[in-house]
C-alpha cells in the first residue's frame, strides 16, 4: 500500500491530474471487478520521463517537432500545446504562441501566452473522451446492449409518415457509432432555416432529434454525423438518468482525478483567462454570417460549436467538453492501461477491442474512434501509425492518436480557428490557422513518430 500511494504521488507532480486515492472504498464497483476477474489492484499510471532516450525516444528528434510549430508560430499560428506519452511517461508536454491573440479583429498589444495548463475547447474529441468512454463504461458494466434497437432506449425514436427514407425503427447502438444510420452530417437546428427542426432550446432539441429525417438507407456507408452523437449522448442520459455533464464529471473526471475537464466551464467557477481563444467575432464567420442570438465577442471559454451551444445549452455528445493535455494524457492511457488507471476501472480491454474494431463498410471506422485504416488517414495518423492506432479530430484544432501496439499516446491541442478568415465570401470556415502544417496535423504527428523510430 506505501508503494502504491508513493507511485499515486508522482501522479500528482507530473500531469496535474491527481490519481484517486489509494481508499478501495471509494470504488466498490472496480474492487469486486478486479477481485473477480483476479487482475491487479492497480493499473499503471503516468509519471514524468527524465529524458525522452529512456523510453527510445530521440530527444533531437523532439527539438524538429519543436522548430515546425515554433515556426508557424512566428508566421502567425495562434497556438498549440503538444503531450507525448510513451510506456507510461509523459516524454513531453510542451505549450507554444498564445492562447489569445486578438479581441474582434484586432491584435492585442500584449498576447495572451499558452501555458501547458491552458483549458481548450475539445470540439469532437468530445465524442471519445465524453460519449464513447460513457458507452464503454456502461457495456463493461452490462448496463448497455450495443445491438439493441435505438427506441428501446428513446421510445419516440421512430419512423414518421412523411419520412421518404425508413430505417429508424430498426436502427441499433452499433449503426450509430459506425456513423451509417443515415443520418445528415450537419443538420443546424440552431438556424430557423432549419425550419421545422429549428431549435434553440436542449429540451425541445432533444425531441427534435428523433425527427430528424434520414437522408441515405441506413447501413449503406459511413458518413460522419454529429446527430449520431447527440442522440447517443442523449440514451446516455436514459440509461444514467442524469445529464450528461454530470454522469461524466461524476463517474469518470472525478474518479480520475481529472479537475480541468467539463462542460461549461465558464459556469463551474473557471475564468476566461484560463482558456485558449476560438472564433474571433462570435460564429459569424468574421461578420458574414447571422441567425437569431449569435455570438460577436471573441470565445474563451465557450463552447464554439452552434449546435453545442445554442441548440444543447453546452452540453451535447458531439461537443462541448474542455480539457488540458495533462488531464487528456490520463484519459489516453486509460486506454493503453486496458481501461483502467491507478484503482479505478472504467471498463475492460474486450469493451475496448469491441469499440476500436473497424466498421465491415470502412476500415477508417470503429465504433466512434477513428482508425488508421488505410491511407486515407495519412493526414491525420502520419505515414508511421500503427494499422490498429486510433483516436479523433475537433474542429477547432485538436487531434488525438492512440496508438496500443507502440504504447504511444500524443495529444496536440490548438486553437487554430483563432485567426482570420481566408476569405470569408468564399469559404467561411477556412481560417488562416488552418492552412499551417500544425493545423493540418499530420507533419507534427509525422515528426513524433521519427522521433520514436530512431
Amino acid at each position: 500500500m506505501k508503494r502504491l500511494i508513493s507511485v499515486l504521488s508522482l501522479t500528482l507532480l507530473f500531469t496535474g491530474a491527481a490519481a484517486v486515492s489509494a481508499d478501495m472504498s471509494t470504488d466498490s464497483t472496480f474492487s469486486s471487478q478486479q477481485m473477480n476477474r483476479g487482475k491487479p489492484l492497480a493499473y499503471p499510471i503516468l509519471i514524468k520521463a527524465k529524458k525522452p532516450e529512456e523510453v527510445g525516444m530521440s530527444s533531437k528528434k523532439l527539438k524538429e517537432v519543436d522548430e515546425i510549430i515554433e515556426k508557424d508560430v512566428r508566421n502567425g499560428f495562434p497556438g498549440a500545446v503538444l503531450l507525448v506519452i510513451k510506456d507510461g511517461k509523459i516524454v513531453k508536454n510542451t505549450a507554444y504562441g498564445y492562447a489569445k491573440k486578438y479581441e474582434g479583429l484586432d491584435l492585442l498589444r500584449h498576447p495572451q501566452k499558452m501555458k501547458t495548463d491552458t483549458m481548450f475547447d475539445l470540439a469532437s474529441n468530445t465524442k471519445m473522451y465524453a460519449v464513447n468512454f460513457a458507452l464503454q463504461k456502461l457495456v463493461s458494466e452490462g448496463k448497455l446492449d450495443l445491438n439493441a434497437r435505438v427506441n428501446q432506449y428513446i421510445p419516440e425514436f421512430k419512423d414518421q409518415p412523411q419520412d421518404n427514407i425508413k430505417g429508424k425503427d430498426t436502427l441499433r447502438i452499433i449503426d450509430i457509432l459506425h456513423h451509417s444510420a443515415g443520418f445528415p452530417a450537419d443538420p443546424q437546428y440552431f438556424n430557423p432555416k432549419a425550419g421545422a427542426l429549428y431549435s434553440q432550446d436542449r429540451n425541445i432539441t432533444l425531441k427534435m432529434l428523433s425527427k430528424t429525417p434520414l437522408q441515405y438507407e441506413p447501413g449503406t456507408k459511413n458518413i460522419y454525423s454529429d446527430v449520431d452523437y447527440m442522440l447517443l449522448g442523449y440514451i446516455i442520459e436514459k440509461i444514467t438518468e442524469q445529464p450528461l455533464d454530470q454522469y461524466v464529471e461524476q463517474q469518470i473526471y472525478t474518479p480520475l482525478g481529472l479537475k480541468h475537464t467539463v462542460f461549461n466551464p465558464l459556469q463551474k467557477g473557471f475564468k476566461a483567462k484560463d482558456f485558449a481563444a476560438t472564433e474571433l467575432k462570435g460564429n459569424t464567420r468574421d461578420g458574414v454570417i447571422r441567425f437569431p442570438n449569435i455570438r460577436t465577442y471573441t470565445l474563451q471559454g465557450e463552447v464554439h460549436d452552434e449546435k453545442a451551444f445554442y441548440s444543447m445549452a453546452g452540453v451535447s455528445g458531439h461537443a462541448g467538453l474542455f480539457s488540458t493535455t495533462s488531464d487528456v494524457a490520463v484519459l489516453l492511457q486509460v486506454m493503453l492501461n486496458g481501461g483502467g488507471y491507478g484503482n479505478v476501472q472504467l471498463f475492460d480491454q474486450e469493451t475496448i477491442d469491441t469499440f476500436v474494431s473497424p466498421s465491415k463498410l470502412n476500415p477508417t471506422y470503429g465504433l466512434g474512434w477513428r482508425r488508421n485504416g488505410n491511407s486515407s488517414m495519412e493526414w491525420m495518423f502520419g505515414p508511421y501509425a500503427s494499422e490498429t492506432a486510433v483516436g479523433h479530430t475537433g474542429w477547432v484544432g485538436t487531434v488525438t492518436i492512440i496508438d496500443r501496439e507502440q504504447n504511444l499516446g500524443m495529444v496536440l491541442l490548438t486553437n487554430k480557428k483563432h485567426s482570420p478568415l481566408i476569405d470569408p465570401k468564399e469559404n467561411p470556415n477556412k481560417f488562416e490557422g488552418d492552412v499551417f502544417e500544425t493545423g493540418q496535423y499530420g507533419s507534427v504527428v509525422r515528426a513524433v513518430y521519427e522521433a520514436l523510430n530512431q
